[in-house]
């Protein structure tokens, strides 16, 4: 497989932070581009009586994008090591929102970290990584929390 084009999925933690690496390192040695995906989480709006939305949710969504992209941006400079790289951030849901950028950039894999988390947790919330990997159209890598990242 000869990839061109992988979009790494980054959030605020640990195995996301493996996964960019990961991701990085591969988009080297194929001489791929990069772009890294934060999926903003819509908060749940509170609404007005007049059926507006109360100021407090269009404050966190203004936050939420800028944290975004300076997320976005650290994680270039950590591990971009000069690839190119694309920013994407949008409002959805996690898997959903992966799914889409990777679709819309046009990406030959997907690269993804998981918390491995087992049992009810897993059972009640499922998973992002493995939504991604049976809905997507390109290959998804999946880097395990559990995982060492050299």
């Amino acid at each position: 497989m000869n990839f061109k084009k992988i979009l790494i999925a980054v959030d605020n933690s640990t195995c996301s932070e493996k996964a960019a690496k990961a991701g990085y390192d591969m988009a080297e040695k194929f001489g791929a581009e990069v772009a890294l995906v934060n999926i903003i989480e819509p908060v749940p709006a509170n609404v007005n009586p007049d059926l507006t939305l109360a100021p407090v949710f269009l404050e966190t969504y203004d936050n939420s994008e800028e944290n975004s992209h300076i997320l976005l941006k650290e994680m270039e400079t950590k591990y971009g090591k000069g690839i190119t790289t694309t920013y994407l951030s949008i409002v959805d849901t996690a898997a959903h929102g992966i799914i889409q950028q990777s679709d819309e950039w046009g990406s030959d894999l997907i690269v993804i970290g998981t918390y491995g988390r087992t049992g009810l947790y897993h059972f009640l919330m499922g998973s992002v990584a493995e939504h991604v990997a049976r809905k997507s159209a390109c290959p998804v890598l999946i880097i395990p929390n559990k995982c060492e990242v050299d």
